[in-house]
């Protein structure tokens, strides 16, 4: 195919795209561009682990241990928090965000910027639910290419997700007891 083709190819795609956005956003704005290419990102990045995992050459599991399905999850809890809530990590937002306000113990709450594509980068940024997707494929194919390391790793998310717990029960308790919370 040459490149004039190719060239009406992708502006018959763009007019679809944007007729599809206008259909489907009910007069909300709605980046369905920004979500399209988050989601060939989020194919290419775990098609790169795949291979990454396939170049190894160690014999994969039948199927995850109950343990590491645990482990995983409250590890991916944790870090999907810290990415996308935390205030020690808005510098990493902060191109992508505008700062509202704080959420809750150390955490904050930021709004994606809506300058074009810096849009879904922010919504990406900002929400734990699409951060963890993100992070469970990264630390299920990091356990797979180096398994101490990472396990390492996901115990101490998963003893923060507990302390984090207890810090705030303890909280609680304390509030509770010296009447505070009324």
């Amino acid at each position: 195919m040459g490149t004039a083709a190719d060239s009406r190819f992708v502006r018959r795609l763009e007019r679809r795209l944007r007729g599809t956005e206008r259909d489907y956003s009910a007069g909300h704005e709605r980046p369905l561009g920004g979500y399209l290419a988050a989601m060939a990102g989020f194919g290419a990045y775990t098609a790169a682990w795949a291979t990454a995992v396939r170049l190894r050459r160690r014999p994969l599991p039948d199927r995850p241990e109950p343990w590491d399905v645990v482990l995983t999850a409250v590890a991916t809890f944790r870090l999907s928090r810290l990415l996308s809530k935390a205030s020690v990590t808005s510098p990493l937002r902060a191109p992508f965000t505008r700062y509202v306000g704080p959420q809750g113990p150390a955490e904050l709450h930021e709004e994606a910027r809506a300058d074009g594509g810096e849009e879904t980068v922010g919504e990406l940024l900002t929400c734990p639910f699409c951060m963890s997707v993100w992070v469970a494929s990264t630390l299920t194919a990091s356990r797979l290419m180096w398994p101490r390391g990472t396990r390492t790793a996901m115990g101490a998310l998963t003893a923060l997700a507990g302390a984090d717990a207890l810090q705030l029960v303890y909280a609680a308790l304390v509030d509770k007891a010296t009447g505070d919370d009324e």
